[in-house]
């Protein structure tokens, strides 16, 4: 197991199995729709080194997570070499800790040994409006190509549902 930080109230490290069931329950309890097998497959790709997984714990109780996938698979930087953020979850009842900062530091710092940018995609939802102001104070910028939907950019007035699905792409400069 991997410590990126830790200052005795805030931890942010690798993920342990024990890890995925935690995440589960947790996002079941908010009535999403998880998928075990997802946070399972988060831990191998870990293992296998195509996706760093970084799990916050506050005050010695997982808390949320992060993801970042080394050689991204979609999207608009696809096969540039670019690392893509994501998965970004605090947990409900640890908000406004600055939980999510310390992910992204910490994250952000780790895509800074592979990259000098690292992105990732924010949906566009009001569920989403904490995160999109976040990544905007970090320095996050939109990168122009539009609205994306289950994966594929685009055209202009094409039809759409405002779920999860819909994304819109941001960058960093590190």
């Amino acid at each position: 197991m991997t410590t990126y930080f830790d200052d005795g109230t805030i931890k942010i490290r690798s993920m342990i199995p024990e890890d995925a069931k935690v995440l589960y329950d947790t996002y079941l309890s908010y009535g999403w729709h998880p998928s075990l097998e997802n946070y399972e497959n988060y831990y191998n790709e870990q293992e296998a080194g195509e996706r760093l997984v970084f799990i916050a714990e506050y005050e010695g109780r997982v808390s949320g997570q992060c993801t970042l996938v080394l050689n991204p698979s979609e999207g608009p930087w696809v096969n540039q070499g670019y690392p893509e953020i994501v998965d970004l979850t605090v947990f409900f009842d640890v908000h406004n800790k600055g939980i999510g900062n310390k992910l992204l530091d910490a994250v952000e710092k780790e895509a800074s040994k592979i990259s000098k940018i690292v992105y990732l995609a924010v949906g566009v939802h009001s569920g989403y409006g904490p995160a999109q102001r976040m990544y905007v104070k970090r320095g996050y910028n939109f990168d122009g190509s539009g609205v994306w939907y289950q994966g594929k950019q685009l055209e202009q007035y094409a039809p759409c549902v405002n779920d999860d699905d819909l994304l819109l792409f941001m960058s960093k400069d590190l």
